[in-house]
Protein backbone atom coordinates (compact mmCIF):
# COMPACT_ATOMS: atom_id res chain seq x y z
CA UNK A 1 0.00 0.00 0.00
CA UNK A 2 1.11 3.53 -0.74
CA UNK A 3 -0.26 5.95 1.37
CA UNK A 4 -3.81 5.93 0.90
CA UNK A 5 -3.34 3.82 -2.17
CA UNK A 6 -2.81 -0.22 -2.96
CA UNK A 7 -1.34 -0.43 -6.34
CA UNK A 8 -2.46 -3.41 -8.63
CA UNK A 9 -0.01 -3.54 -12.00
CA UNK A 10 -0.39 -0.01 -12.10
CA UNK A 11 -3.47 0.93 -11.20
CA UNK A 12 -4.13 2.98 -7.79
CA UNK A 13 -7.26 2.42 -5.58
CA UNK A 14 -8.21 4.10 -3.42
CA UNK A 15 -8.52 2.52 -0.13
CA UNK A 16 -11.71 3.17 0.69
CA UNK A 17 -12.86 1.05 -2.31
CA UNK A 18 -10.88 -1.72 -0.19
CA UNK A 19 -12.40 -0.83 3.28
CA UNK A 20 -15.96 0.79 3.02
CA UNK A 21 -18.66 -1.22 3.37
CA UNK A 22 -20.99 -1.30 0.55
CA UNK A 23 -23.89 -3.46 -1.25
CA UNK A 24 -26.30 -1.97 -3.24
CA UNK A 25 -30.01 -1.52 -1.74
CA UNK A 26 -32.04 -0.61 -5.02
CA UNK A 27 -35.05 -1.32 -2.21
CA UNK A 28 -34.32 1.39 -0.79
CA UNK A 29 -32.62 4.00 -3.04
CA UNK A 30 -34.81 2.99 -6.10
CA UNK A 31 -31.94 2.81 -8.52
CA UNK A 32 -30.75 6.87 -7.97
CA UNK A 33 -27.49 5.98 -9.99
CA UNK A 34 -29.96 5.82 -13.40
CA UNK A 35 -31.89 8.90 -12.13
CA UNK A 36 -29.15 11.45 -10.75
CA UNK A 37 -29.83 15.27 -11.65
CA UNK A 38 -26.92 16.38 -13.06
CA UNK A 39 -25.80 18.47 -16.48
CA UNK A 40 -23.06 15.37 -16.71
CA UNK A 41 -24.54 12.17 -17.61
CA UNK A 42 -22.43 8.95 -17.31
CA UNK A 43 -18.87 8.84 -18.75
CA UNK A 44 -18.24 6.53 -21.56
CA UNK A 45 -16.24 5.75 -24.37
CA UNK A 46 -15.48 5.18 -27.96
CA UNK A 47 -15.43 1.73 -27.83
CA UNK A 48 -18.42 2.09 -26.18
CA UNK A 49 -20.43 4.44 -28.12
CA UNK A 50 -19.66 1.89 -31.63
CA UNK A 51 -21.45 -0.86 -29.28
CA UNK A 52 -24.00 0.70 -28.47
CA UNK A 53 -24.91 1.80 -31.30
CA UNK A 54 -24.76 -1.63 -32.71
CA UNK A 55 -27.22 -2.62 -30.24
CA UNK A 56 -29.49 0.65 -30.05
CA UNK A 57 -32.77 -0.84 -31.75
CA UNK A 58 -32.92 -3.97 -29.20
CA UNK A 59 -32.50 -1.61 -26.49
CA UNK A 60 -34.91 1.38 -27.27
CA UNK A 61 -37.51 -1.67 -26.68
CA UNK A 62 -37.00 -1.53 -23.41
CA UNK A 63 -37.12 2.23 -22.57
CA UNK A 64 -40.41 4.41 -22.42
CA UNK A 65 -41.20 6.45 -24.99
CA UNK A 66 -39.97 9.49 -24.06
CA UNK A 67 -36.43 8.77 -24.21
CA UNK A 68 -36.46 7.15 -27.07
CA UNK A 69 -37.43 10.47 -28.61
CA UNK A 70 -34.27 11.96 -26.55
CA UNK A 71 -32.20 9.50 -28.71
CA UNK A 72 -33.44 10.33 -31.69
CA UNK A 73 -33.74 14.13 -31.54
CA UNK A 74 -30.27 14.57 -29.51
CA UNK A 75 -28.89 11.24 -29.79
CA UNK A 76 -27.57 8.54 -26.83
CA UNK A 77 -24.14 10.44 -26.39
CA UNK A 78 -22.59 13.91 -26.31
CA UNK A 79 -18.97 16.05 -25.95
CA UNK A 80 -18.00 17.88 -23.35
CA UNK A 81 -15.00 19.25 -23.70
CA UNK A 82 -12.83 16.43 -24.00
CA UNK A 83 -15.33 13.55 -22.28
CA UNK A 84 -18.35 11.53 -23.88
CA UNK A 85 -21.14 11.38 -21.54
CA UNK A 86 -24.67 9.38 -22.46
CA UNK A 87 -27.30 11.69 -22.38
CA UNK A 88 -29.85 12.28 -19.89
CA UNK A 89 -33.94 12.80 -19.86
CA UNK A 90 -34.58 16.69 -18.22
CA UNK A 91 -30.85 16.34 -16.73
CA UNK A 92 -32.21 14.03 -14.47
CA UNK A 93 -32.48 10.21 -15.95
CA UNK A 94 -30.16 8.35 -18.07
CA UNK A 95 -31.75 7.95 -21.77
CA UNK A 96 -31.76 3.86 -21.11
CA UNK A 97 -33.11 4.14 -17.83
CA UNK A 98 -36.43 2.43 -17.20
CA UNK A 99 -38.59 1.70 -14.51
CA UNK A 100 -39.76 -1.71 -12.72
CA UNK A 101 -42.47 -0.12 -10.26
CA UNK A 102 -40.57 2.89 -8.37
CA UNK A 103 -36.92 1.35 -9.27
CA UNK A 104 -35.02 2.75 -12.62
CA UNK A 105 -33.01 0.25 -14.34
CA UNK A 106 -30.93 0.01 -17.41
CA UNK A 107 -32.37 -0.71 -20.43
CA UNK A 108 -28.95 -1.78 -22.10
CA UNK A 109 -28.45 -4.53 -18.90
CA UNK A 110 -32.08 -5.79 -19.37
CA UNK A 111 -31.55 -6.44 -23.07
CA UNK A 112 -28.03 -8.39 -21.66
CA UNK A 113 -29.66 -10.23 -19.27
CA UNK A 114 -32.08 -11.51 -21.83
CA UNK A 115 -29.40 -12.83 -23.99
CA UNK A 116 -30.63 -10.65 -26.82
CA UNK A 117 -26.98 -8.29 -26.72
CA UNK A 118 -23.39 -8.95 -25.32
CA UNK A 119 -22.54 -5.95 -24.06
CA UNK A 120 -23.96 -5.54 -20.32
CA UNK A 121 -23.76 -1.52 -19.90
CA UNK A 122 -21.11 1.43 -19.84
CA UNK A 123 -18.07 0.19 -17.89
CA UNK A 124 -18.70 3.47 -15.58
CA UNK A 125 -22.43 2.59 -14.71
CA UNK A 126 -20.97 -1.15 -14.27
CA UNK A 127 -18.44 0.03 -11.82
CA UNK A 128 -20.20 2.24 -9.78
CA UNK A 129 -19.73 3.53 -6.77
CA UNK A 130 -16.18 3.35 -8.47
CA UNK A 131 -15.24 6.28 -10.68
CA UNK A 132 -12.03 6.06 -12.78
CA UNK A 133 -9.77 8.80 -12.96
CA UNK A 134 -6.63 9.08 -14.97
CA UNK A 135 -3.06 10.55 -13.06
CA UNK A 136 -0.45 8.68 -14.91
CA UNK A 137 -2.63 5.77 -14.72
CA UNK A 138 -5.72 4.54 -13.63
CA UNK A 139 -6.88 5.41 -10.53
CA UNK A 140 -10.06 4.28 -8.54
CA UNK A 141 -12.09 6.03 -6.02
CA UNK A 142 -14.83 5.60 -4.06
CA UNK A 143 -17.63 8.13 -4.92
CA UNK A 144 -19.55 9.01 -2.38
CA UNK A 145 -23.64 10.05 -2.80
CA UNK A 146 -26.31 10.32 0.11
CA UNK A 147 -28.59 8.57 -1.92
CA UNK A 148 -25.77 5.42 -1.64
CA UNK A 149 -26.88 5.54 2.61
CA UNK A 150 -28.77 2.50 2.35
CA UNK A 151 -25.83 0.98 0.49
CA UNK A 152 -23.48 1.54 3.30
CA UNK A 153 -25.93 0.27 6.03
CA UNK A 154 -26.29 -3.21 3.85
CA UNK A 155 -22.79 -3.18 3.00
CA UNK A 156 -22.23 -3.33 6.99
CA UNK A 157 -24.75 -6.26 7.59
CA UNK A 158 -23.37 -8.45 5.01
CA UNK A 159 -19.77 -7.35 5.31
CA UNK A 160 -19.51 -6.26 1.37
CA UNK A 161 -16.70 -3.98 0.69
CA UNK A 162 -17.15 -1.56 -1.94
CA UNK A 163 -14.49 -3.71 -4.35
CA UNK A 164 -16.88 -7.18 -3.74
CA UNK A 165 -19.79 -5.26 -4.95
CA UNK A 166 -18.19 -4.39 -7.96
CA UNK A 167 -16.45 -7.57 -8.37
CA UNK A 168 -17.80 -8.63 -12.02
CA UNK A 169 -17.04 -5.01 -13.20
CA UNK A 170 -13.42 -5.01 -12.35
CA UNK A 171 -12.73 -8.21 -13.76
CA UNK A 172 -14.30 -6.66 -16.74
CA UNK A 173 -12.17 -4.04 -17.09
CA UNK A 174 -8.98 -5.45 -15.54
CA UNK A 175 -9.67 -8.99 -15.52
CA UNK A 176 -9.51 -11.82 -13.26
CA UNK A 177 -5.98 -12.66 -12.10
CA UNK A 178 -5.57 -8.31 -11.70
CA UNK A 179 -8.86 -8.84 -9.12
CA UNK A 180 -7.26 -11.49 -7.41
CA UNK A 181 -4.15 -9.75 -6.89
CA UNK A 182 -6.46 -6.79 -5.14
CA UNK A 183 -8.21 -9.58 -3.07
CA UNK A 184 -4.42 -10.57 -1.83
CA UNK A 185 -3.85 -7.25 -1.06
CA UNK A 186 -6.91 -6.57 0.61
CA UNK A 187 -5.99 -9.27 3.26
CA UNK A 188 -2.97 -7.77 4.22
Amino acid sequence: MLGDFYDVDGVHINVEVVTTRFECDLKECNGACCTMESDFGAPTGESEIREIEKILQIVKKYIPQENVEVIENSGFWYRRRDELMINSVNRRECVFSFYEGNIAKCGIEKAFRKGEIDFVKPISCHLFPIRVGKFGGDVLRFEKYSECESALKKGMDTDSKVFHFCKDALERKYGREWFLKLVELARD
